[in-house]
């Protein structure tokens, strides 16, 4: 058995094409572009690389984008005043911020700040909460866990009644991994690591989400045959084959993997570009959102 390779850059340039044309329609329609924000805190270069993709990003689909970026050194009050400024801002439909945030900053109280209707992160506490509870929806989801999200509906899975294993539960991919899986009625099961026996665990599964920030952590030989696999880890290891001197690779061992699954996202190419993508679609879903709400309510 040979795993179908999913390919999350071709399926992130189809979704970022329908993006594109809709906020163009909608920059014809209104005068203005959609917007997104970003408030970016510290000398992290991963979280600087990332803006700086978002930005690009933003420019490729005709969005307006915007940063408030700090230095390490800078404040409470100094990160909260820049959430405030792209908050007031009219031409920000969608506002993120770059995590993490200096050890110093409370980041809760930060991520609390940003306007519920302008959280196109969907890491919001409310977001996060009306995700956990039965019968409600958030204004947005995380994109991360959106994009794995898309990409197991472009494979084709089935996921009422699967057995789904997420490794990881931090609260940028884990958690809220988990809490879409049980949304869309799949059997959940949170790997970290405290757990004991984690093989036994991807044994049973179904779907597979790594997300531990581990390369290579999950091998081939742990997979139930024809399970599928979503690697979010994204790891710099040294290579010295590569010009560069290092590469990316997943969480999950792919070449092991490949001969296991039925169906694998790769690392690069696979849930990174659904990440900014999503991120994306959330601005103009909110950007669309803000229109309406301006439009004055004339009876007739």
């Amino acid at each position: 058995m040979t795993a179908i390779v999913i390919d999350g850059n071709l399926i992130a340039e189809q979704i970022r094409a329908e993006v594109k044309a809709k906020a163009a329609a909608f920059t014809k329609k209104t005068g203005y572009p959609p917007g997104l924000g970003a408030v970016f805190a510290g000398d992290n270069p991963a979280s600087a690389q990332y803006v700086r993709m978002k930005r690009r990003a933003c420019e490729q689909v005709g969005f307006h984008s915007a940063a408030q970026i700090m230095p390490d050194t800078c404040t409470q009050g100094e990160v909260e005043a820049a959430v405030k400024l792209l908050n007031d801002d009219p031409y920000i439909h969608g506002i993120l911020v770059q995590l993490p945030l200096p050890a110093h900053i409370d980041e809760e109280a930060v991520l609390r700040m940003v306007n519920l209707d302008k959280d196109v992160d969907g890491f919001h506490p409310i977001n996060i909460g009306l995700l956990g509870m039965k019968g409600r929806e958030p204004s947005f989801t995380p994109a991360t866990p959106t994009g794995c999200m898309v990409l197991l509906e472009a494979a084709g899975v089935n996921l009422e009644g699967a057995n789904a294993v997420v490794i990881g539960r931090s609260n940028i991919v884990g958690l809220p991994m988990a809490l879409m899986l049980m949304k869309a009625n799949a059997t959940v099961t949170v790997c970290h690591s405290r757990t004991r026996d984690i093989q036994r665990h991807v044994r049973e599964a179904d779907v597979v989400i790594a997300a531990i920030g581990k390369p290579h952590f999950v091998q081939g030989n742990w997979l139930k045959p024809g399970a599928v696999v979503i690697d979010v880890g994204t790891n710099r290891i040294d290579d010295s084959n590569d010009p560069r001197g290092y590469r990316f690779v997943g969480d999950v061992d792919f070449d092991s993997a490949l001969h296991v699954a039925g169906a694998i996202s790769k690392v690069p190419g696979g849930v990174g570009p659904m990440t900014i993508t999503m991120l994306l679609a959330n601005t103009l879903k909110a950007a669309a959102r803000f229109a309406d709400n301006a439009r004055p309510n004339v009876e007739g």
